[in-house]
């Protein structure tokens, strides 16, 4: 399980920001909260994610450190503006790559990118897999690590594919780094 745990002392279950912003009166536009330099078990450029994010007052980001085994085998990341939540990470692990399936984002009429194994994105958001350790045969469990990052009130839905693909691959570094997956498999 050693092998699980963020290294980089993700020690705080909840880290709460009070985001400043420009123009609180006088009828000015608010700006985006600031964000830390690294965000979510470290894993995205704050600056990276802001252009996707709306204006606010307040910002919250909410995540257990980092661990995916066999027994908990999802971790979740969001950066809340106030109150409600406007980006959301999530890695999932499972052992069998039939267990992946894009279905429940049918409605969301997703188009193919090339970011990991079978990457999506749709008007909200970006899905793929990538394979930690592949599946030894036939009933043999592998390690297959699901990667979904939705979003909600960006100001600029034009920005989503230059933006989201990127994030994706970070995402994908930064799970393959932690997990320490095998070097010679796609992903």
């Amino acid at each position: 399980m050693g092998r699980f745990m963020c290294s980089r002392g993700a020690a705080s279950a909840i880290v709460v920001l009070a985001g400043l912003v420009a123009g609180c009166s006088g009828g000015e536009e608010k700006a985006v909260p600031e964000l830390p330099e690294r965000i979510c078990w470290e894993a995205f450029a704050g600056a990276d994610v802001v252009p996707i994010l709306p204006p606010g007052d307040k910002i919250r980001l909410r995540a257990r450190p980092f661990a995916l085994t066999k027994g908990y085998d999802s971790r979740a990341c969001s950066v809340d503006i106030d109150g409600a939540t406007k980006f959301l990470a999530t890695a999932s692990l499972r052992d069998f790559k039939e267990q992946i399936e894009w279905s429940s984002m049918d409605a969301a009429d997703p188009d193919p990118i090339d970011v990991g194994e079978n990457g999506i994105i749709w008007s909200a958001g970006v899905a793929t897999y990538s394979t930690c350790k592949p599946s030894q045969g036939v009933g043999s469990p592998g390690e297959y690590v699901v990667l979904r990052i939705t979003t909600d009130g960006v100001p600029d839905k034009d920005s989503l594919p230059e933006v989201l693909p990127g994030l994706l691959e970070d995402f994908i570094t930064f799970t393959r780094d932690e997990l320490e997956c095998e070097s010679d498999v796609p992903g």
